[in-house]
């Protein structure tokens, strides 16, 4: 009996998606609680160059808005409807693209391929590899505000990772977890530093000298980690949360045969067609912080960009249309669980909005500001950061409901608008990848079989290093009274 071909493409296990979404559960309906024991508040908008702001000054208490317990429930299908309605479709058609096309390049062998190439361009020495990767994915968040655009490269990373005889964690690592300690650790990021400071007054990207600092010790703790992590995993593989669920994974990829792989004359075109793609791809990521027009179009776009890599690639490389088509298939039936899972992260912001309650949490975290000393006042901007990512996910977004609060307040307990802005960023970044309402982790844990649970548990192990340096480095920002002002 002739033995089916294994599934290909990006596979969210049961276990994964029931807890994921047991969590998402808990979190709406704690935000629906909310609304109904916080008292509704209200801060009037003012437009400042285009950008509708808060104006600090105006927070009343409101009548509470008629939002009854059964549409709670109902949240992850309203939110298709409401002002994020138009991010989430395009989140949406971007993973299905990115898994259908990780399915056909898995099929056709091309992920195999690269990942051999890029083995044989380090020499074997696979932890130098590992630290260069990690260092280009920390540059792009950090230098250039990238974040949810690297998805379509972190397939790769994870195969990468099996070769090498790691795991998961350790392709996560080395790919979207350094994008996002980069993107928190922020030098010129356009999208949080860039943003804040015009918001702060402050000149655009001054006080870099710090945040180099900033970004070269978070490198390194990061390095440290990852690298000490991935050492343990190899000499045991056991201790990976995820060893028994991803044994068939790593067997697939831990037996490569670069010559064997090199011999089909259809595989040369094949790659070549999709080393063209990572180049557009990476043109489009690069494009994106001085482009403005791109960043609308970015996410779409790089999902277009990867689906025409797997079809081209997989046809080139001799496979049929059928075979093509039902690899697209695996891949999108494997990845749209995912999708529910994002609804109901999006669905906890719509809650909290048509509660009444948003502008009613930020009056009180101000309010707290106003008895704090300097420091104290910047760890509470790093912690309302912290509380406010939990409902909304964008940098930018968050920057301009925030700031305009958090700003005057800081300037009359005496910590200057550049802490302001630093402790701003720590608090926007450091969270990303740790709480289950942002769409980025959803998307990239259902690019496995590892659950929410199971990466809160090895990611705090690393935040904890985090969170004591940057509360370190903001001790020292205000001890310098870090400026210009």
């Amino acid at each position: 009996m002739e033995r089916a071909e294994p599934r290909v493409g990006a596979q969210i296990s049961r276990k994964a998606f029931i807890q994921s979404a047991l969590i998402l559960l808990a979190l709406m309906l704690v935000a629906g609680v909310a609304t109904r024991v916080l008292p509704a508040g209200r801060y009037m908008r003012v437009l400042e160059q285009g950008r509708e702001v808060i104006d600090p000054v105006t927070f009343e208490v409101v009548e509470r808005p008629d939002y009854p317990v059964w549409r709670w429930l109902f949240a992850p299908l309203e939110v298709l409807g409401g002002p994020d309605g138009l991010s989430l479709i395009g989140i949406t058609l971007f993973i299905l693209m990115v898994g259908a096309a990780f399915a056909v390049l898995e099929r056709c062998g091309i992920l195999k391929a690269v990942i051999l190439r890029l083995v044989r361009l380090f020499g074997g020495r696979k932890y130098l590899l590992l630290l260069v990767i990690s260092f280009f994915f920390m540059v792009l968040g950090g230098f250039f505000g990238i974040f949810e655009e690297v998805v379509p490269l972190i397939p790769l990373m994870l195969a990468l990772s099996y070769y090498l005889g790691w795991d998961t964690l350790v392709g996560l690592g080395m790919s979207i977890l350094a994008t996002n300690v980069g993107f928190s650790a922020a030098v010129t990021n356009p999208f949080t530093i860039g943003v804040a400071q015009q918001l702060a007054g402050l000149p655009l990207f001054s006080g870099a000298w710090l945040r180099l600092i900033i970004f070269g010790v978070m490198y390194a703790i990061f390095a440290l980690f990852l690298v000490g992590y991935a050492r343990r995993v190899e000499r045991h593989p056991q201790i990976s949360p995820v060893y028994a669920e991803e044994t068939a994974e790593r067997a697939r990829y831990q037996t490569l045969d670069m010559a064997a792989l090199e011999t089909g004359a259809s595989l040369g075109p094949a790659l070549r067609w999709f080393m063209v793609f990572i180049v557009l791809i990476l043109a489009v990521l690069l494009g994106v912080p001085f482009i403005p027009a791109l960043s609308q179009v970015a996410l779409p776009l790089l999902g277009v960009l990867f689906l025409c890599a797997g079809l081209g690639a997989g046809r080139l490389a001799g496979v049929s249309w059928k075979a093509v088509g039902a690899a697209l298939w695996e891949g999108v039936l494997g990845i749209a669980p995912g999708i529910i899972l994002i609804l109901m992260a999006a669905s906890i912001k719509h809650i909290v909005v048509n509660g009444g309650i948003m502008d009613t949490l930020l009056h009180g975290a101000a309010g707290i500001m106003l008895d704090a000393g300097p420091l104290g006042a910047a760890l509470l901007i790093y912690a309302t950061a912290l509380f406010i990512e939990l409902f909304i996910g964008s940098g930018s977004a968050k920057a301009f409901l925030v700031l305009p609060i958090l700003l005057p307040l800081a300037d009359l307990v005496g910590v200057t608008r550049q802490v302001a802005v630093l402790a701003y960023c720590f608090g926007d970044g450091f969270s990303n990848l740790a709480y289950p309402t942002n769409p980025v982790l959803l998307i990239s844990l259902g690019m496995t079989v590892l659950s929410y649970p199971q990466w809160l548990r090895w990611l705090l192990r690393l935040w904890v290093w985090v969170l004591l340096a940057s509360v370190g480095f903001l001790a020292l920002a205000v001890a310098l009274g870090y400026g210009p002002f």
